[in-house]
């Protein structure tokens, strides 16, 4: 029987865990340096641009799995114990079930020092708008969804802040928003045509049953030395999950990671991506429109700077910083048109979707941002700058010309529909009104 060890290495599978993946394999100089921050991607067009406002939309931090993935780690583990012998015990004798189901989704000691890391280093990144003067001055404002792991990821992004300032006589105040940070759960039509709707994922269960599933599902059979019929997709799902956890939560090789090979980890990535895609993304209309209650809330926040800047005021709103899901940031994305590919994510296509721009690995990482930079370059040129996961992006849409730090106002054009419309109300109506001409 092979001898398995735990490596620290896992290069060949953390690239594929999806919306469970570490921020660090986006940004990997970061194991290097946490602080670290790269200046020069900012190059604003003229050294008299001004940083004025920032908007951070920003996922909580990494978290224990949620009772229902504790659940089904229990079944996979019961079922080793039950299936093992002397022979084929080699994952038992290295790892004991340590989960339990009151962690359900809490923010990990992980995940706290790294919303302390980004708010120090988007404070560095953007000294005029993140600092110790703007936040006493009450013109930094926070936002947060109701679940834990985001009321304790705003706390510890909230405690970088003061830690690095050595702030210890004033509190910060935070708002508690779902109507902005949960927005799925208060549209109707998505809940009824997604969110409980079976057939909305219809080629997500198709790939599961698929021959690239039943491959993984073997090869894990093998592993374990079990019939190949008595390993199912949620085992392997289970098994993966508990590969990408210890990893993300402890930095460790798990052995359930030895189940998988790089193969296996694309397509269970692939998995996840379809998931995420008909869910969250592209595959239904609803999915992305379901965020249009978060894109007016942004762009009346810019708007508003925008006009104190042009009529000579003082921006009464230097930054603000919200933090949700990796549910609330892929719809908003997608809105905006990012990470499109020219075909849709499909049960048949995954041979020919391994250059899809659709990868969650790459997009949605614990901790993953949008942030948002407006900047007053003089004689009533505005600029906005995106960024993804301290990344330089481009509005998809706009020249290439535009592309790094594009005028406001054709910011704003490129989203002319979206902004003269994408009414929440409407949208997320049961029965939709026709539109009157």
């Amino acid at each position: 029987m092979k001898n398995y060890r735990v490596y620290l290495d896992l290069s060949p599978l953390k690239r594929y865990f999806g919306p469970k993946g570490r921020y660090e394999e986006v940004n990997p100089y970061l194991l290097t340096d946490v602080f670290a921050v790269n200046k020069s991607m900012l190059q604003p067009p003229s050294p008299q641009c001004k940083q004025l406002h920032m908007t951070a939309l920003i996922r909580h931090g990494t978290r224990y799995p949620t009772t229902k993935n504790i659940k089904e780690m229990h079944q996979l583990y019961n079922f080793i114990i039950s299936n093992s012998s002397s022979e084929k015990s080699w994952l038992l004798e290295e790892w004991t079930m340590w989960y339990t189901e009151d962690m359900d989704g809490r923010l990990v000691d992980k995940g706290v020092d790294e919303l302390k890391h980004l708010a120090v280093r988007l404070s560095k990144l953007f000294p005029k708008l993140i600092s110790e003067e703007k936040l006493r001055a009450g013109l930094i404002k926070f936002i947060s969804s109701s679940k834990h792991r985001c009321i304790n990821s705003t706390l510890a992004f909230k405690r970088g802040l003061t830690e690095l300032w050595d702030i210890i006589d004033m509190c910060f105040e935070h708002e508690v928003n779902n109507a902005l940070m949960r927005f799925f759960d208060h549209c109707a039509r998505f809940v009824q045509e997604v969110e409980k709707n079976p057939t909305a994922v219809e080629e997500l269960d198709k790939f599961k049953t698929g021959a690239e599933m039943r491959r993984v599902q073997e090869k894990m059979a093998n592993k374990l030395n079990v019939t190949h019929n008595n390993v199912t997709y949620d085992m392997a799902e289970a098994a993966f999950f508990l590969c990408s956890y210890e990893f993300a939560i402890k930095n460790r090789n798990s052995p359930w990671c030895q189940l998988f090979d790089e193969d296996d980890a694309k397509v269970m990535e692939y998995v996840s991506d379809l998931r995420e895609y008909w869910k969250r993304g592209y595959g239904h209309d609803i999915n992305f429109k379901s965020s249009c209650i978060l894109f007016h809330d942004v762009f009346e926040r810019l708007d508003k700077a925008a006009t104190q800047i042009l009529s000579g005021q003082p921006v009464t709103n230097a930054a603000t910083i919200q933090i949700g899901h990796a549910d609330t940031l892929l719809p908003l994305l997608t809105l905006l048109g990012f990470f499109r590919d020219t075909e849709p994510l499909k049960s048949e296509n995954y041979a020919s979707q391994t250059k899809r721009a659709f990868r969650t690995s790459h997009i949605l990482p614990y901790a993953a941002n949008l942030v948002l930079v407006l900047y007053d370059c003089g004689e009533g040129e505005l600029r906005l700058q995106p960024l993804l996961n301290e990344k330089t992006v481009a509005f998809p849409g706009l020249s290439v010309q535009q592309s790094s730090m594009p005028l406001y106002a054709d910011v704003r054009e490129r989203y002319k529909e979206l902004l003269q419309g994408c009414d929440f109300e409407r949208e997320c109506q049961l029965f939709k009104q026709p539109t009157e001409n």
